[in-house]
């Protein structure tokens, strides 16, 4: 089972990723959940979101304490919770123009522990929508980092999920977004 943790706020999509992962998951025969977690949700606060995905079915319903995979849709929102539960083996995904070694530190992550991927999703986001809605340019990312789910999967629900420009352009970025993004080192 691979469990992902989304690190967002409030009107960045967030919940919309975690949902587009599962059923590109879905779309590859995989049992799923994503759920979200919130207190009083309002623009702008901190949100964070969880899917997991596995061959089997899914047995365990709480919250996911020990990510394999981390996206990371706001810098700012670096620190406790996101290194919270991170295993030597996860993947955490960060929207930033820092490099991978700012993360880590900023993370209090020791070298090696944990493969961190960066990019600068925001500046795709501008560029294509106009608005720093950077939830799919994170799902890119993360599919290029790990693999948890097939591009083309991906790219068929956001086809399935928007229509005409908004399709189209969520399509460029997550395109543009997975082959930005780069491992540390």
């Amino acid at each position: 089972m691979i469990e992902v943790r989304l690190h967002g706020r409030g009107g960045q999509g967030v919940w919309t990723a975690a949902n587009l992962l599962a059923m590109a998951a879905i779309r590859e025969g995989k049992h799923v959940q994503s759920f979200p977690f919130f207190g009083p949700e309002r623009m702008g606060a901190p949100y964070v979101c969880f899917a997991r995905i596995s061959d089997e079915p899914i047995r365990v319903h709480c919250m996911v304490y020990t990510p394999d995979l981390v996206g990371v849709l706001d810098p700012r929102l670096l620190g406790d919770w996101v290194r919270e539960g991170l295993k030597e083996s996860s993947v955490v995904v960060v929207d930033t123009r820092e490099p991978a070694s700012a993360v880590r530190e900023k993370l209090g992550l020791e070298p090696g522990f944990a493969r961190i991927w960066t990019l600068d999703a925001t500046k795709i986001a501008m560029e294509v929508f106009g608005r720093a809605i950077t939830n799919t340019a994170i799902l890119g990312a993360m599919v290029r980092a790990t693999g948890v789910v097939k591009l083309d999967s991906l790219l068929a629900v956001i086809k399935e999920r928007f229509k005409g420009k908004v399709a189209e352009k969520n399509v460029e970025v997550v395109k543009r977004a997975y082959e930005a993004v780069r491992p540390e080192g």
